[in-house]
């Protein structure tokens, strides 16, 4: 097996994805050949990620996906083998090793972790096959001790896989030193001492002020600093992965075209958008429950769903079915990919119960096109072209449902030679399954220009790239990355 050890949290959103991603990178500009690993993930945001050779992917967390781009090496489903897609507020879609699994209610997912250990630790085998080192991220926090006899995610992991774990407090929220102390006193003591030490992560300022607060914790936990991390700007240029984070996800209030997106409950693959929020002349807002969407606003995107029909039913309660009507009557442009794709038509049914109890939801009825959900889950990789702008496109596709009517005959791609999505007579309507297009440079200027709008001449996957290696550099300088690197077993 391949050496390893775990970043755990105090909390949810404390940047573990991103230190974990950098450290991969970290790794991998040493020479070594590392491996990320997520035993157990909750995201509407998934990936495409190769299913042991089969033609078709499955399903992973966004943020492993990232992690693997910082290795370099293909993302497989091995990396995160269990990932639950929240499609209600007590219940989600089970994903296990990139497939359906089924669904659960969060007090029947407990029974459940039992027997989803075993396809945990049967992907951990696979994942350190040829690994020098595999990085681990767990999930929320160790200090969630009443879910602790099953846990599958932090300490529960790490005790099956005999590996020593970093704790990662968020310095920014506030309370970190408390945190810290707090996770080590409610800690059992078998897994109190699988705790190495500790890193401060997201800090502002002079870092010796916190030169005491770092004595303090030694004090009260006997655990060490492995370092301080400063505020990360260029993670910023890194696809989020939560949607937690949706608040703090608006670009620069400077663009010369506003792209507004509702904040749908379940909202999935928001990382749509980042390629227009890398543009200088763009400015992406997420518009919250409650908000009207921006008169000014040119383009209003609706992105994907885990929900179709109950955000749907949500859009219409929030008045933005108006709003997006007297959108497009001033003649703005509207684009809606995968489950916001299906809301754009007349209707949405699901006749086998799929997504819940309602089986038929009134669409907005901008395409003249209409959904049928389909047990059978498209998710796969792909390579298109735009029909319009006739200039190649990538991305992936993970959906339910079949969609069909008079605006499909005008598609906005070809997949594979088949035609995918819809437009309106005038082309300022599009529907489209395929996500991930908008990261294509060439298609992108375009479609600004088309808008009126000139492109920065974005490199998007090269700032990604180039965000990773900074980050690397920026965590070799601030993190004891030897002593870090040395703890792994």
């Amino acid at each position: 097996m391949a050496r390893a050890f775990m970043l755990q949290g105090t909390g949810s959103d404390v940047g573990k994805t991103v230190l974990v991603a950098g450290l991969c990178r970290a790794a991998r500009k040493r020479g070594l050949n590392v491996r990320p690993f997520k035993p157990q993930n909750m995201s509407n945001n998934a990936a495409v990620a190769d299913l042991d050779g089969n033609t078709a992917g499955g399903e992973i967390g966004r943020g492993q996906w990232l992690q693997a781009l910082a290795c370099g090496v293909p993302p497989s489903v091995h990396m995160n083998p269990i990932l639950l897609k929240p499609q209600s507020h007590t219940g989600s879609q089970v994903i296990v090793q990139g497939r359906v699994f089924g669904a659960a209610r969060a007090r029947d997912y407990q029974s459940l972790k039992p027997r989803l250990m075993q396809a945990v630790l049967e992907s951990w085998e696979k994942i350190g096959e040829g690994a020098d080192m595999v990085i681990v991220e767990g999930a929320g926090s160790p200090a969630e001790i009443n879910l602790r006899a099953n846990d599958i995610a932090n300490m529960g992991f790490a005790a099956r896989a005999r590996i020593p774990v970093l704790l990662v407090g968020d310095i920014d929220r506030g309370g970190v030193i408390a945190s810290l102390v707090g996770t080590h006193r409610i800690l059992p003591e078998s897994d109190r001492a699988m705790v190495a030490g500790y890193i401060i992560n997201k800090f502002r300022g002079d870092v010796t002020l916190f030169d005491d607060g770092i004595a303090a914790i030694r004090q009260f936990t006997g655990w060490p600093s492995f370092g301080i991390v400063p505020w990360l700007r260029a993670a910023g240029r890194l696809p989020a992965e939560d949607s937690v984070v949706l608040e703090r996800l608006a670009s620069s209030p400077s663009g010369a075209l506003k792209v507004a997106v509702p904040m749908l409950p379940r909202i999935a693959n928001f990382d749509d958008l980042d390629p227009l929020k890398a543009e200088p002349s763009v400015e992406v807002v997420f518009v919250p429950p409650g908000q009207r969407l921006p008169e000014d606003a040119g383009l209003v995107v609706l992105p994907g769903s885990k929900s179709t029909i109950a955000d749907l039913i949500f859009f219409r309660q929030n008045g933005w079915d108006s709003d997006i009507v007297a959108h497009v009557r001033r003649g703005g442009h509207v684009i809606g990919i995968c489950g916001g794709f299906q809301m754009l038509g007349r209707v949405v049914r699901d006749p086998h119960g799929i997504e819940g109890n309602v089986t038929e939801a009134e669409g907005l009825g901008l395409l003249d096109v209409e959904t049928v959900m389909e047990p059978e889950k498209t998710v796969r990789n792909t390579a298109a072209r735009s029909v319009p702008f006739d200039l190649p496109l990538e991305g992936y596709e993970i959906h339910l449902g079949r969609t069909t009517g008079r605006d499909c005959e005008r598609p906005f791609a070809e997949i594979d030679h088949v035609p995918d999505g819809a437009m309106s007579p005038d082309g300022k309507v599009i529907g489209t399954y395929l996500h991930g297009f908008l990261a294509a440079d060439a298609f992108r200027a375009r479609f600004l220009e088309s808008l009126g709008v000139r492109s920065g001449e974005v490199d998007y996957r090269g700032s990604v790239e180039s965000a990773l290696d900074e980050i690397a550099d920026e965590l070799e300088r601030h993190l004891d990355c030897d002593a870090i690197f040395s703890l792994a077993r």
